[in-house]
């Protein structure tokens, strides 16, 4: 199943949606997945670079199992890729409008907390 499909099933369209409405849907799924603390500290931190959970853990500060189940989440929704490195598994971004989705994001949160004026 593609990372769109799944996407999309998780907020069924309206049986009359085609194209930009289905296209609409899964940009909402993606932010909906983004829109939890820990999965977005982890695509921060996915961002720089490829890493395994140990790492992951210790850079978001949230338990194990939490990190591990939030990883599988972004994994299955297409998010987050997979591969083997010995005994451990390296997780990576899919694409870099995930990394620059997730930085616009925390520019956003810049502006507002510096109270920064808007710019294109």
């Amino acid at each position: 199943m593609s990372a769109s499909k799944h996407l999309s099933d998780a907020h069924a369209p309206h049986p009359h949606t085609t194209g930009e409405d289905e296209r609409l849907d899964v940009a909402v799924a993606v932010l909906t997945l983004l829109a939890d603390r820990t999965r977005l500290a982890l695509l921060k931190e996915l961002g720089a670079g490829d890493a395994d959970v140990t790492t992951l853990t210790e850079a978001c500060g949230a338990a194990r199992p939490s990190v591990s189940q939030h990883l599988a989440k972004l994994r299955l929704a297409g998010l987050v890729a997979t591969r083997k490195d010995g005994r451990r598994v390296v997780y990576s971004l899919r694409h870099g409008h995930l990394r620059r989705l997730v930085d616009e994001a925390l520019n956003v949160a810049d502006h507002q907390l510096g109270s920064l004026p808007p710019h294109d």
